[in-house]
């Protein structure tokens, strides 16, 4: 049986750029929250202040959930409820240039090495190593944070993997670069995304709300930085060899989910993954494509809680 839940919205600062996040508190409480309101300096050490979190083994452990490219934190709604439902604290992260987060500045480019360090960052808001929930861009940036900053307990990767299908990956990017220009309507933006994703139920108006901002021209356009595109796809094979090398240097328990249908990860990369990190387990969700929390949540949410419930963890964590 599910217990109550408690939403708050938090803002980080990280080196000057503000990031928005939201919690799922079990039940209320704030147990896990280390400070209501954070600030983060990176540049003068190059490492991230995660000395608010504790090492003690204390049970149940946070949840830091890290969305792809393009999303926002909307995307982990269902799953946040459902595993705060089960007693444990997660926060959902907007990560930079997406949602509620500002965008870098003019010049400046974005990197996955950012993101790793504002995974690293969001990880010192709670008091002690969280779990990172990572969804493609999202678990990159995590396998890069645990190689740099060794800031969670835990990782769950959902459908990716160092090297991934360059043609899945090709699909998602010419989806995004169409459009370009905005919509003319919440409206027209359901009947692309319907067209895009047909195995999905159209989405209402309000779910839409997240994704969307409306500019001064009247028009909606996608809730992210259109810079983050061509930036976060520079330099594929040098990050790739960046990527291998942070994955063989995860000690800690490690969950790789995956979909059934996804067109991004494939058998072969997966097997590839599960050689750098021998101790990973893996699971596969049936049917799901690449966005398996918004395909399947409920099986999702199994596989993660059962995951966080065995006994390697318990002793990680």
């Amino acid at each position: 049986m599910e217990s109550p839940v408690h939403q708050q919205s938090f803002r980080l600062q990280v080196d000057g750029v503000a990031l928005a996040g939201q919690w799922w508190l079990p039940g209320g409480g704030s147990a896990a929250i280390a400070a209501t309101d954070t600030s983060i300096d990176f540049s003068a050490a190059g490492s991230a202040a995660t000395a608010t979190a504790s090492t003690a083994s204390t049970w149940p452990p946070g949840l830091l959930c890290a969305h792809g490219l393009g999303q926002t934190r909307s995307a982990w709604r269902q799953t946040a409820q459902r595993l705060a439902g089960h007693g444990f604290p997660v926060l959902a992260a907007d990560a930079r240039g997406h949602g509620d987060s500002a965008r870098n500045r003019d010049g400046q480019a974005y990197d996955p090495g950012q993101l790793a360090d504002d995974l690293a960052a969001w990880a010192g808001t709670f008091k002690r190593p969280p779990v990172l929930v990572g969804a493609s861009m999202g678990g990159l940036a995590g396998l890069i944070a645990q190689s740099r900053h060794a800031c969670f307990c835990a990782l769950v990767l959902v459908d990716i993997t160092p090297r991934w299908e360059p043609e899945g990956v090709a699909r998602i990017l010419a989806f995004m670069r169409a459009h370009s220009d905005g919509f003319d309507s919440i409206g027209q933006a359901a009947e692309v995304i319907a067209a895009y994703m047909p195995h999905r139920p159209r989405k209402s108006a309000q779910a839409l709300a997240g994704l969307l901002a409306r500019d001064g021209d009247g028009r909606w356009r996608w809730h992210w930085d259109p810079r983050l595109i061509d930036d976060m796809n520079r330099d594929i094979e040098q990050r790739q060899a960046q990527l291998f090398q942070a994955a063989r240097a995860i000690r800690v328990p490690t969950l790789l989910v995956t979909g059934g249908a996804s067109d991004v990860v494939s058998p072969a990369t997966i097997n590839e993954f599960l050689q750098l990190v021998p101790h990973a387990r893996h699971r596969e969700i049936a049917h799901a494509r690449h966005l398996i929390a918004g395909d399947d949540n409920d099986a999702f949410a199994s596989a993660v809680l059962e995951f966080i419930h065995s006994p390697g963890l318990r002793t990680a964590a």
